[in-house]
């Protein structure tokens, strides 16, 4: 069973569980006060705007009791994913590298956006072929990437970066970098492949309904 860990302000949490039940993973939402059940096989910390972005986007939620529950699953080699609001708490809670903060327009930017596949040998790339070119839509004020120079090409050398903004031809330059993320990194894993945070919303791409699937091979990770 993949926990959902719903936070005060999460509002991506159902949208999660229903992607991921449409590529046939089960999945429930968790209260944070509640814990980690014992089944658990992976975890979503969800999109939202957990205790209203107070103090640092994530930064309240990072300090949830049951986050100590995730870094130790996470440890154990539990799949793990943030997206967007859980891709700000996954950084302030030390699970990767890095930081979400303003971006660079500094405005809420709600819009689809091109990604090109950096590394298709993580379980959350597995679906998709190296230099890919995918659509995400992307839903954030404090969305662009920070990290030294110097741990930013530590990532690179060991190919811990998932995805880059890009244009439609898969190009990675200035104008297809919606928030300024330095490097147009989108999304990185952490010390092991299988905790990954990713700002563009996988879940939001899952449903044709919705107006693409490119999304579920990311949520594939958990199968």
């Amino acid at each position: 069973m993949i926990s959902v860990v719903r936070f005060g302000g999460s509002n991506c949490d159902r949208d999660a569980v229903r992607a991921l039940e449409t590529v046939g993973v089960d999945a429930e939402i968790v209260w944070h006060e509640d814990g980690l059940p014992s089944d658990t096989d992976g975890v979503v910390l969800p999109g939202g705007f957990s205790y209203g972005d107070y103090l640092r986007a994530g930064a309240m939620a990072a300090r949830s009791p049951i986050m100590d529950d995730v870094r130790d699953a996470a440890e154990s080699g539990t799949p793990v994913l943030g997206v967007c609001n859980g891709a700000q708490i996954g950084c302030e809670a030390g699970l990767t590298p890095g930081a979400f903060t303003t971006n660079r327009s500094a405005r809420f930017q709600c819009e689809h956006v091109h990604l090109r596949v950096e590394n298709a040998e993580t379980p959350w790339t597995r679906a998709y072929d190296e230099g890919e070119v995918v659509e995400f839509p992307i839903a954030h004020g404090e969305g662009r990437f920070e990290i030294p120079d110097a741990e930013l090409a530590t990532l690179e050398d060991d190919d811990r970066v998932l995805f880059r903004y890009c244009d439609a031809d898969g190009n990675v330059t200035d104008d297809a970098n919606p928030n300024g993320s330095k490097g147009n990194v989108a999304g990185i894993v952490g010390e092991s492949a299988t905790v990954a945070v990713m700002m563009p919303h996988p879940e939001r791409a899952a449903l044709s309904l919705l107006g693409g699937t490119d999304g579920q091979g990311v949520l594939e990770g958990f199968a």
